[in-house]
């Protein structure tokens, strides 16, 4: 059985093949398919979504499958019934969870207790799902991923964790700028350079983005830290993604966002709607690799 709590719970062996998948099942798109046919995912919900919930509901679907959504409101998850005894009983259901969480911890009872695959679809911790549909965009757009350098700007949040480890796991150098205060995770730092990351954090966007070919940035107001956005505007002035920061980056840079942007802060919308940018691809990417990875867990290749 097959969990996805991390991206380094991926070997690289495993990482390419799902990523082969990915692109296979992203040429097939519009067959007619049911490799998980009368098999059931249940989606556990405490965050709103847009692109995890409608992603691995299209998948499921594409796959000749059934996705149930499952919001906070819809289970007794943590308040009158214990996560482990949540994870029990849905084993007895469905062939698979995936949960977007506020703690991390809740996503790993869950997968602790559970006798079925779970997938973190985002934790405080990680992301693991976007940084596979990442992957995806860069190698379509450059190939292999060794000798790459990638540079993120801005808070190091989630996502920048699971791209520290999945720079490490794929050769790629990494370069993360950032306020002071607002590094990633210290022991995902380290658990990088440990998987072998060249890892570089800096307080000076340029020096990151000083010959990148992958620039990445994310909101500097996630969900869960709206009651800091003011001090967070502040804090994060002159780490923007603009024009004059991608002059700094090879002519033939790419720009990854997760979405949703808030245009003007961590981006401009000149460069979020411009010819380097190709958030669009990255999301829907979303889709492709959740399929791979949802026929890997359940065991239906």
């Amino acid at each position: 059985m097959m969990h996805l709590l991390s991206i380094s719970d991926l070997t690289h062996k495993e990482l390419q093949e799902l990523l082969d998948l990915s692109s296979e099942l992203k040429e097939q798109r519009g067959q007619e398919m049911d490799a998980l046919r009368n098999m059931s995912l249940a989606m556990i919900f405490e965050k709103p979504s847009t692109r995890t919930r409608v992603s691995f509901e299209v998948a499921m679907t594409e796959l000749g499958g059934h996705a149930l959504y499952l919001n906070y409101d819809d289970l007794q998850l943590g308040r009158s019934e214990t996560i482990c005894d949540t994870a029990r009983v849905l084993s007895r259901y469905i062939h698979a969870i995936t949960a977007r969480v506020y703690s991390h911890e809740t996503v790993s009872e869950l997968a602790r207790c559970a006798d079925v695959p779970v997938i973190n679809a985002l934790s405080d911790v990680e992301h693991p799902c976007q940084l596979l549909a990442d992957l995806l965009t860069i190698r379509e757009y450059k190939g292999d991923f060794k000798g790459l350098r990638i540079a993120w700007i801005g808070d190091g949040n989630n996502v920048c964790n699971s791209l520290m480890l999945a720079a490490a796991i794929t050769g790629m150098t990494l370069s993360i700028a950032s306020p002071a205060g607002y590094e990633p995770d210290p022991d995902i730092q380290s658990q990088a350079r440990e998987l072998g990351c060249d890892l570089t954090i800096t307080h000076d966007p340029v020096e990151a983005a000083s010959g990148a070919d992958v620039l990445y940035t994310d909101v500097w107001v996630s969900m869960g830290d709206e009651t800091e956005e003011e001090k967070r505007l502040r804090d994060f002035a002159g780490f923007q993604i603009d024009g004059n920061l991608l002059c700094h980056a090879k002519s033939d840079c790419i720009v990854l966002h997760c979405l949703p942007a808030h245009r003007g802060q961590e981006i401009t919308g000149e460069v979020l709607d411009g010819t380097q940018s190709v958030v669009l691809d990255q999301a829907e990417n979303r889709l492709h690799v959740q399929k791979a990875l949802l026929m890997m867990a359940m065991e239906r290749i």
